[in-house]
């Protein structure tokens, strides 16, 4: 099961929802910083689940005068799948391959003024980040305690990186040129 699927089905998991519901509770939770689900991506992802017998959908009326919205529920499989695959997420140290060392490795490709001011760039992207994931996080409290953790989780490797950048920074400026 991918991270995608397993995001999606953990939401379903929580309770019946739609599509739509769903976007509302990624973006609600600030869940972009930590899985890899596209808006666009929500509907395939949940018919995928569907055809694998991991979730199945019925149509509901709406509320209002709206049309009828088809709404995903995790099955017994669904929810087996689901606790196997949360086990499996803490039976191996993953490896966590980020853009940045990738950018480091390559920065000798550039002056080093220029390596520099993007190192700094990126300091300020990662202040930026961390204080709309701060935001996020208090304008969703009272959180639960997993979810509260989440948020922590997400701060607690943008202030590691942010220290990182900020050392390695100071170690190219220190350097002759």
């Amino acid at each position: 099961m991918t991270n995608a699927e397993l995001a999606i089905l953990s939401l379903i998991a929580e309770g019946p929802r739609y599509g739509y519901e769903i976007e509302q509770t990624i973006e609600e939770r600030g869940m972009r910083d930590w899985t890899e689900v596209g808006f666009s991506s929500i509907y395939y992802l949940l018919n995928k689940l569907e055809k694998a017998g991991l979730a199945r959908s019925k149509m509901q009326r709406s509320g209002g005068r709206g049309p009828s919205r088809k709404v995903f529920e995790i099955t017994p499989m669904g929810r087996n799948a689901q606790i196997k695959a949360t086990i499996e997420m803490f039976s191996v140290a993953r490896h966590n391959y980020t853009s940045i060392l990738l950018g480091v490795a390559n920065l000798p490709m550039i002056s080093r003024g220029k390596a520099i001011e993007v190192l700094n760039n990126y300091c300020e992207l990662l202040v930026e980040r961390r204080t709309n994931v701060a935001r996020t996080a208090q304008s969703q409290r009272p959180l639960s305690e997993i979810v509260e953790g989440l948020f922590d989780y997400s701060l607690t490797m943008i202030n590691a990186e942010l220290a990182w950048v900020q050392k390695f920074k100071a170690q190219l400026e220190a350097q002759n040129p």
